[in-house]
Order: C-alpha cells, then sequence, then structure tokens
C-alpha cells in the first residue's frame, strides 16, 4: 500500500476492506451466543482471565480443562503452546481455544527498528512490512496476539517508552499506526501467520507527569480529543482487534477505571467490537491509586467500565462472582465482555486452526527478512549535521579510520528494548560491517574507549586518542545501552552517560573530523557533542541489520531520508517540547536578549517580555520533521487549486521538487497548515500531510498533494469536532520550520 493510499484514507474513514472495521459476522456472533448459552459463570469469568506462562505451565493445565483460563502471555515454546489448545479444544467441556499473547513490539527473531525510529522514515510501508515479519516469526510458536502498536502521542524524553512511541504528532501517529495494524493482522486475521494488534496505551500514558513511568496525567477532554486520541480513533478504523488500558490515572481517574472512556468514547462513539484487556496488574493498582478500598472495588469498577480481559492478577476471578450475587455486576455486562473475547477468538480462526504445524520450517531470519530491516534501518537514520561535507566518507582523501566508542560492537545493545525472543549473535555491528564491507579499501583502527554507555572509566581513553591520531577520520558510535529506555526506564538526566562526553572532548583535541553516530531509544541533549562533530547521524536503536544500514549510508551508497520525528531539546529544562504548541499571546521574535548579553543592574521587564528561556531561546535543537540529505532540494511553484473552499470540499495543491545536488537521493516532504483563527487557541501549525519522493541528482518533480477539509476539524468551544471557517496558512516543506507558504479560506 502507498503512502499517499494512507494518506488519503486516514480520519475520512475510506478504509478498504482490509482496514476498515471489521462488521459482525452473523454466522461467528451466532456460534458466540450459542456458547454463551452454555457457559457457567465460572467459564465466563476464565475467558476474562490471562494467566502468564512459565516453566510450570502443566499446573495451569487443570484450569485450562475447566475453562478457567482465556488466554496465556508468555509461552514461548510452540509444542507446550500445542498441548495448551489441545487441552482446551478437547478435553474442556466446551472447546474454547486460547490465544496466547507476546511484547512482539518491533520484531520477534528479526529485530527492526525501534518504533521511534521507524517513525523517522516516514514511511507506512517500512512499519506495515515490520509487523509482517514480527507476525510471521511469532506465529510459528503460537503467538496470536501482541501487545502493539503503542500509539501514545509522546512529547517528554525523558519518558523511556518514548522508545516504542511514533513520536510527537497525532497525523503521523495514526498513519504508523494504522500501517501496524496491517501488518499484524494481514489481509485475513484468520490466517495462521496474522496476529490480533492491541492498541496501548488507552489513554493519555505518554502525557506522564514529570516523564516518570506509572505517573499521573492530567489532560482535559478537549485536548485529549484534539491530539491524545486521534491515532486510537484511527486504529479503531483500522480494524484493530484489541486495545490496552494504561497505568496512569487522569484527572484522578484510573484508565481501567474510566467508563466515559472505554464505553461512552471506545465502544459507543468509536463503534469498538474487539476485547479491551488491562496493562499487567493495573486493575489490581487502581488500590494503590488510592482510587478502590479494595481488590474487589477495583474489579467491580474495571468490569462495569467494560474492561473485558485482566492481565496476570486474580481480581476478576476472586470476585466476580460474589459481586454477580450481590447484583453489583450485571449477568449481561459479564455476557457482552465474553461475547467481546470470543468474537477476537473466531476471527483468529483458532476455533478452526488453533495448532501450530510444527512440520513446517522456522522462518527466522529470512534473507528476505533481514534485507526488510536493513531497509528499513536505512530509512530510519537522520543526518543532522554535515558540516563541510565530511559525509558521505570521500575514498579518495580518507585512508585510515578509527572506529570508536561503545556502541560500535554492541550486538545486544543496538537493538533496543523489548528484544526478548531474538538471538544477538545475528546482530551485525557496524564494527562489522565496515570491516567486511570496506576492510579491504581503508585501514581500519578499533578502540572502544569506553566498555559501555555507562562506563565511567576513561583506562581506554589513550588508546582512543592514539587510534584517533593516526587516523583520518573518526567514527565514534555512541548513545544509550538498551536497558535505558523502555518501561520502567524514565530519565532525568539526558546527557550521554559515563565518560562518553569527556571521550568526545579528548577526540576533538586530535584536530581530526569527527563523524558521532548515536544509537538511542530517546532525544538526547547533545548540544554541545553536535559543536564537537563534524557530522551527526540520529540512527536509534537501529536493530538487527543496523550495521550494514549504517555502513551504506557512512560510505554514500545511500543518502539519509530520516526525518525527525520528535522534537529535540536543547537543554532539559526546556521538556516537554514540541512543534505543535498552541500560539502564545507573547510569541517569540527571534530578537530575545539572552543571559549572557544581559547588561549588569539591567531593570525588570527590559529584555524582551516574550515566551522563551534566557539561557536557552525559544528554538529547540532539532525540530521535528527535521533531516538533512547528501544532497539540497528546493521547493517551488507552490499552487493551490481553488483558494476559498467549503468543509464539503478537498484541498488540492501542486509544487515543484528539485534536486539541485549532486546524488540521487529521497525527500520526505511535509505539509502543514496553520489554523489562523479559531474558537479555541489553535497549534502554531499541524502536519496534515507528508510524501517520500525520491528524485535523481539535477531531476525536478511536479507533486500533487490533497487535503480534504473535513481533516481541519477539532474539538471546539461546543466539544464537538467541526470544520470552523476562517483562514488559514499552508506550509509545504522538509521540516516543521522551513518552506514555501501560501494562503487558503475556508467558508460555511
Amino acid at each position: 500500500m502507498t503512502i499517499k493510499y494512507f494518506l488519503a484514507a486516514l480520519f475520512i474513514g475510506f478504509f478498504n476492506p482490509i482496514f476498515s472495521q471489521q462488521s459482525k459476522d452473523p454466522i461467528i456472533e451466532s456460534k458466540i451466543e450459542a456458547l454463551i448459552s452454555k457457559m457457567t459463570l465460572d467459564e465466563k469469568i476464565g475467558q476474562m482471565y490471562q494467566a502468564v506462562g512459565n516453566k510450570k505451565i502443566e499446573q495451569l493445565l487443570p484450569m485450562v480443562e475447566k475453562g478457567e483460563v482465556g488466554s496465556f502471555i508468555n509461552v514461548e515454546d510452540n509444542q507446550l503452546v500445542n498441548q495448551i489448545q489441545r487441552t482446551a479444544l478437547e478435553k474442556s467441556r466446551l472447546g474454547i481455544p486460547l490465544i496466547i499473547g507476546r511484547d512482539v513490539i518491533h520484531g520477534y527473531n528479526t529485530i527492526f527498528p525501534i518504533p521511534l525510529g521507524q517513525a523517522a522514515s516516514f514511511n507506512p510501508s517500512i512499519v506495515e512490512r515490520g509487523a509482517r515479519v514480527a507476525a510471521i516469526e511469532s506465529s510459528y510458536n503460537g503467538i496470536r496476539w501482541t501487545f502493539a502498536p503503542m500509539i501514545d502521542i509522546s512529547r517528554d524524553p525523558r519518558w523511556g517508552r518514548i522508545a516504542e512511541s511514533l513520536g510527537e504528532d497525532p497525523y503521523l501517529s495514526s498513519v504508523l499506526g494504522v500501517a501496524m495494524v496491517k501488518g499484524f493482522q494481514g489481509k485475513k486475521m484468520s490466517d495462521p501467520t496474522s496476529i490480533a494488534a492491541c492498541a496501548k496505551h488507552f489513554f493519555g500514558y505518554g502525557a506522564s507527569e514529570g516523564g516518570k513511568d506509572y505517573n499521573s496525567t492530567n489532560i482535559p477532554e478537549r485536548l485529549l480529543r484534539n491530539v491524545y486520541l486521534p491515532p486510537f480513533e484511527a486504529v479503531t478504523k483500522a480494524g484493530a482487534a484489541t486495545f490496552m488500558t494504561s497505568f496512569n490515572d487522569n484527572d484522578g481517574i484510573p484508565a481501567s477505571g474510566n467508563k466515559f472512556m472505554l464505553s461512552n468514547v471506545l465502544r459507543g462513539e468509536w463503534g469498538f467490537d474487539g476485547f479491551v484487556v488491562s496493562d499487567w496488574g493495573a486493575i489490581t493498582q487502581m488500590v494503590n491509586h488510592r482510587f478502590c478500598k479494595d481488590e474487589k472495588d477495583a474489579a467491580e469498577i474495571s468490569v462495569n467500565a467494560a474492561l473485558d480481559m485482566e492481565m496476570v492478577t486474580l481480581s476478576y476471578k476472586k470476585y466476580i462472582p460474589e459481586l454477580v450475587q450481590e447484583k453489583k455486576i450485571d449477568m449481561a455486562v459479564i455476557d457482552e465482555a465474553v461475547r467481546n473475547i470470543l468474537r477476537i477468538k473466531f476471527r483468529l480462526g483458532l476455533f478452526e486452526n488453533p495448532y501450530i504445524d510444527l512440520t513446517k520450517p522456522r522462518p527466522s531470519y529470512k534473507p528476505e527478512f533481514l534485507a526488510d530491516a536493513q531497509n528499513a534501518a536505512e530509512q530510519s537514520v537522520v543526518l543532522l549535521k554535515n558540516s563541510n561535507n565530511t559525509l558521505p566518507i570521500d575514498t579518495r582523501k580518507i585512508k585510515k579510520i578509527a572506529i570508536i566508542g561503545p556502541l560500535a560492537n554492541a550486538k545486544h545493545d543496538q537493538l533496543g528494548t523489548w528484544v526478548m525472543d531474538c538471538d544477538k549473535s545475528r546482530t551485525i555491528t557496524p564494527l562489522m560491517a565496515i570491516q567486511e564491507q570496506f576492510g579491504k579499501d581503508f585501514e581500519i583502527i578499533y578502540e572502544p574507549g569506553l566498555k559501555f554507555s555507562r562506563d565511567k572509566s576513561l583506562e581506554g581513553f589513550k588508546a582512543a586518542n592514539a587510534a584517533a591520531k593516526k587516523a583520518d577520520l573518526i567514527l565514534y558510535f555512541g548513545g544509550e545501552e538498551s536497558i535505558l529506555t523502555g518501561e520502567a526506564h524514565s530519565l532525568a538526566n539526558l546527557n550521554l552517560q559515563g565518560a562518553q562526553s569527556e571521550l568526545i572532548t579528548a577526540l576533538k583535541k586530535t584536530n581530526k573530523p569527527i563523524v558521532f553516530i548515536v544509537m538511542a531509544g530517546r532525544p538526547l541533549i547533545i548540544e554541545n557533542e553536535t559543536k564537537q562533530s563534524d557530522a551527526l547521524l540520529y540512527a536509534w536503536n537501529p536493530g538487527t541489520m543496523g550495521g550494514p544500514a549504517l555502513a551504506n549510508i557512512l560510505f554514500g551508497k545511500i543518502s539519509p531520508s530520516g526525518k525527525l520525528p520528535v522534537t529535540f531539546p536543547k537543554m532539559l529544562g526546556q521538556i516537554p517540547v514540541h512543534y505543535n504548541h498552541n500560539m502564545t499571546g507573547r510569541p517569540a521574535s527571534g530578537k530575545e536578549t539572552m543571559i549572557d548579553a544581559i547588561p549588569l543592574e539591567t531593570r525588570t521587564l527590559t529584555v524582551g517580555c516574550t515566551s522563551y528561556y534566557l539561557d536557552a531561546g525559544f528554538d529547540p535543537l532539532f525540530p521535528f520533521g527535521f533531516g538533512l540529505s547528501y544532497t539540497n532540494f528546493k521547493y517551488d511553484k507552490l499552487t493551490i487549486e481553488k483558494p476559498t473552499l467549503v468543509s464539503t470540499d478537498t484541498l488540492y495543491i501542486s509544487f515543484e521538487l528539485s534536486n539541485i545536488g549532486k546524488l540521487d537521493a529521497t525527500e520526505v516532504a511535509q505539509l502543514y497548515v496553520s489554523d489562523l483563527v479559531g474558537s479555541i487557541a489553535r497549534p502554531v501549525k499541524e502536519l496534515k500531510r507528508f510524501d517520500r519522493i525520491d528524485l535523481k541528482a539535477g531531476e525536478t518533480k511536479k507533486v500533487k498533494m490533497s487535503l480534504p477539509i473535513c481533516e481541519l476539524a477539532f474539538y471546539g468551544m461546543d466539544m464537538k469536532r467541526n470544520v470552523e471557517a476562517g483562514d488559514f496558512q499552508l506550509m509545504i516543506g522538509g521540516s516543521s520550520e522551513s518552506g514555501i507558504k501560501s494562503n487558503f479560506k475556508v467558508t460555511q
């Protein structure tokens, strides 16, 4: 599926049958009702319980035989999965299969870049293919349900789970979230290689206070609907099979007990007919929130809020029977939860085909999968600086290369978070790739300098400096280990860990050009290191094939095309910082007085009363959507077909994009819209379209984009989603901060 298809389909609901929310199959619904009519209360509760798999799982098989388990998480052996399913199908009274879940986030065996890295590709086909490969590999082990995509809008890089996100923008997250759902679920969910997607975390989790995991959020409903909920609504329309509630409370109400969001919005407004699962232990944790007095209270609130399945903890199993007897939970509510769960099991084809065919060869690490992973890594790398055309490496001038840094040959750490099922021996590191591809052409000197990213020892500096002095060019591979990002890995300090900054400073004194390649799961505070480097590549955690991808980019086989899916701050104190902030009454002008320029004894209110920091200014280090290339692009001749429109019209635009450099390359053209006046304060701009455009050196293409005016709708003063008449500005460019502009008007 092309990018243009996604962009034309999103938000207005024009999904084809592969994407569209599935209509209820009368045959399946009839089978569901027949089963429910036969089920005891204990069997119904069993469907609502997800047990955790372990080596003693045989102790749980009697529960499976009694129909008291509906799902397992973390069963990793395919023979064991067959045993579980055989017990459920052949020994339980009603023969209901189980659904096996696993956190398959950015690959199962073959690891693709972390989701934040994939988002930097601005390429839905990359995201879709990564999810498809993960589904094929994981389904061989009986996994038919993954807890992805994570589509939390993430504006705070202190939050470790930003690595799992698709960035800060609702539109980009929506497009890529839909792509991931399609990849996991395939053309037919009943295909044995398809796995059910799970949209998480519903809702607002990416706004955790202070960037601390599991923390509270306080997002008003209007902001929720305009920023944080659109990706979830988009994947609902795309047919996402399941949802997961988040750990956080929002405005004092934990997500697992929020009836308004789970029942009114998700099911009532959006028509979701899959099932909702809690995050691990999130129901009973509502007691810790001081929202529930005990686990029985938590069970009552969650069931009545329309949370269908409890992950791991036992409050449903323990307390639903007496809550039903006490008439605090109506049996109709239980039946609806079971109905939702059974519906997904039928759609997955588990009743007809629950077993794994162990005679088939394991599909892991197929050559085509490794090629896909390398392609994804290549498209996710973002070139942030390239002084004096340091890159690509000039083979006529450079003969000796020093490879330095703790992540140059770190097989595990370049993979990123959530990689429990991979074989790190399959990882190809940058050192390995460069030695293999270019070892005959260059003298390569490898001295890591530091053993790992948090290493504070200076023992390796001497050898690293000696290597740098012998070389014509330094490639420094730094960043952070995989364990430093992901769930429960928030940081208050986003500077380079260990003695990395000191090592870069020492290398700078050799007066040799430095290329800084960052592998990390989040934006880091690297302003000083950026200044010290001649070129800067941000590679995120690039996955299994990150080494060959980076080698190809460094040596110019491929021009980098990634763009930042999240804003990079200069300093920690700027967080949260994002491009689509509301316009303030006193916006920065760019002429503000900085701290070192303030004369002594200056009177108050004479240094420029605008929205900025005295010590950081207003601008970030790098803006959303930013990314350089080995060539230059020119945007020109922006034309709006019809500058005055009504809400039912479509805005058609065209522009010329030229590659004015000497190398073939790909540009991600981005379309932003500014609503100049609204019934509420509006963002300075919002991403509405993007497209990847391949251009030969010297080539010019006429590019066309279309935007249905209905996509300019937002929740205004009356809390209704409407398009408001008024004046708008349109910008086309290569980032959120630069481009050519034009204006148009919308009338009622």
